[in-house]
Parts: structure tokens; sequence; C-alpha cells
């Protein structure tokens, strides 16, 4: 089965070959070249050629930035077509192209997730990617949206996870995105479309700590708060909570030697139409390492 692209993949392809690696020392050693070349070339030895406050020195120095900013600018010309290196105006162009409109108060980067959407819900035929896309783009609100089945049952479930409330889409999200997946335009006549919030399931932590010598507790305290941030702001759906997250995140922290984590006790494992919340951070201080 092919796996769906994403701003991911687009990320892990090679810079375009239209774009040039810019090194203003390299602009700079070239010019000087050139210079000495010319001036040897008219009987003249430019031996100051390495002196920053000659002035013949100071104008190659102030041209090859003026090169090096020119050579930016065509960069940014040249990165404009592509959708990973696209923005504002220009990303407006590529998803018009793609019957994709950027919503109110959409940023840039949803704004590309979207039109990748688009792009993969181009079928008409009652796909899963045509699903989502509609669905999240009915409302900036929708963070993200999940579509499957259950079988045998023919019903077509849309999962959605808001960007605010915790995740939770409430009647009014979720009376918005109905009205778009279930748009005559949009829903295969034999479609049942079921549309409901994402499920948020609250995961509490719980860890033994050995500190360094010299290390302050409030360290604890600091990483009981910063947890569950950080967390909510990589999750999303289907995103499972591994113990080498909670582990790498607390030896992350300065003065950490050793975590022991008991609670969860296993990796969580989320559902494609679930999303996992970080309820309560207990860390315990195992003393220090010696």
């Amino acid at each position: 089965m092919t796996t769906a692209f994403t701003v991911d993949t687009l990320a892990a392809l090679p810079p375009p070959e239209v774009i040039e690696t810019l090194d203003y020392e390299a602009i700079l050693v070239t010019r000087k070249g050139q210079f000495q070349s010319k001036a040897a070339g008219h009987g003249f030895d430019y031996n100051v050629i390495d002196l920053e406050s000659d002035p013949g020195v100071i104008n190659l120095e102030e041209s090859s930035y003026n090169e090096l900013d020119l050579r930016a600018r065509g960069n940014e010309i040249a990165r404009a077509p592509y959708l990973y290196y696209s923005t504002q105006a220009e990303l407006d162009h590529l998803g018009a192209f793609y019957d994709c409109l950027r919503l109110p108060g959409e940023d840039d980067d949803r704004y590309r997730g979207r039109i990748i959407l688009a792009i993969q819900g181009r079928s008409t035929g009652g796909t899963a990617p045509r699903y989502r896309s509609v669905a999240v783009s009915a409302s900036t609100r929708v963070a993200d949206a999940v579509v499957y089945t259950i079988q045998p049952s023919p019903l077509v479930h849309v999962a959605v996870y808001a960007s605010d409330n915790g995740g939770v889409a409430d009647q009014a999200l979720l009376d918005l995105v109905t009205a778009a997946v279930t748009d005559p335009e949009v829903r295969m006549v034999n479609d049942t479309i079921v549309v409901e919030s994402a499920v948020i399931v609250v995961q509490n932590i719980v860890a033994d700590v050995t500190l360094l010598p010299n290390t302050s507790q409030d360290v604890l305290t600091l990483l009981e708060n910063s947890l569950p941030t950080t967390w909510l702001a990589e999750r999303g759906l289907g995103r499972d909570l591994t113990l080498d997250w909670i582990k790498g995140k607390i030896m992350a922290a300065g003065g950490v030697y050793k975590s022991t984590i008991t609670t969860p006790a296993t990796d969580q494992v989320m559902e494609p139409h679930k999303a996992l919340s970080i309820g309560t951070v207990t860390l315990n201080f195992a003393g220090y390492a010696f």
C-alpha cells in the first residue's frame, strides 16, 4: 500500500537544483581574483587585496553583499512554485490552482497541509482523503480529522480533533463539519456519514527520578509542569505516547541521572480516531546518584 505524502515527506526531499547554495566568502574571493586579474591586465599589481581598510577592498565587499542579496532573491523566486517552499501570496496561487482557497486567519503551515489533502482528495469517489480534506477545510478550528469504518458496518465515521478546547470538538464545530461532508456535491449517494469528536484519552505519568549531585529538586517541579505542555505541542490523532518519549524528555533536563517510569507501564498506542492527553505528572525524588 502506498503511504500518502505529507509536509514531512516534502521536507525530506533534496532541495531543487535551481536553488543555489549561497556563500558570501566564496563570492568575495571570486571577485577579488577577478579584480586582481583585471588590474594585472592593465600592468598594475594590486597587492593590498587583503587589506580590509583599502577602498578597493571595501568596494568589493559591498558589491559581494549586493550580489549575495540578489542571489538570495533569485532563490526566493525559484522556490515559489514549490509547495514546500512557497509562502504567503505565492502559496495562495498554488492553492487556487488545486481549487483550495485559504481560510480566513489560516497560517501558511496549516494551509500547506490542507493543499496536500486537497490534492489527495481530488477524487469525488467518497475516498477517505476526500472526506478528510473537506472536514479540515470546514474550519480552522479543525486541527485534524480521520475517516474510518468499523467492519462490517457501512457507516463512514469522521472523527474531528479540535485545535482548541483540549482537542474536543464541540457541537458547533461538529455541525460545521457535518454540513461540509454531507453536502450533496461531496457525499457519495450511498454513504451514511457520522461526524463525532475524536476520543481524548487522559494518561497520568509517574516516575522515580535520580538526580546528579548539586542539582536542585526544583527541576522535578519544572518537568512536571513542562511535560504536558511539550506533549500538547506534539500530540495528534493516532499519536502514540511511548515510554521512550517520556524518558527522553525527563533525561534531557539538566541534572537528571536516571529515570524509572512506573506509570504507564507500557507504550500507550492510540487508534487513529483517538488522541492522548497527559493528565497529572508525578516525579518522585529517588535520591542523588553519588
